[in-house]
């Protein structure tokens, strides 16, 4: 009898401790893959906006702004 006795009175317990380690590996995979993906965003974007007109100067000479 002791036996169940235990395994109901640590039940609680041991379950929080499962949720908890869980969470952990999850929060840990989320950094991982947000830093993974951060590092891609970090690329410049050289794309000429809408509203400015495309001269020669932009295609001959990309580097300047």
């Amino acid at each position: 009898m002791g036996i169940h006795y235990d395994y109901k009175s640590t039940r609680s317990a041991k379950a929080m401790e499962k949720q908890a380690k869980r969470e952990k590996k999850l929060a840990e995979k989320r950094a991982k893959k947000q830093l993974k993906s951060g590092s891609d965003k970090k690329k410049e974007d050289k794309t000429i906006p809408i509203d400015q007109v495309v001269t020669l100067e932009h295609l001959t000479n990309p580097q300047k702004k």
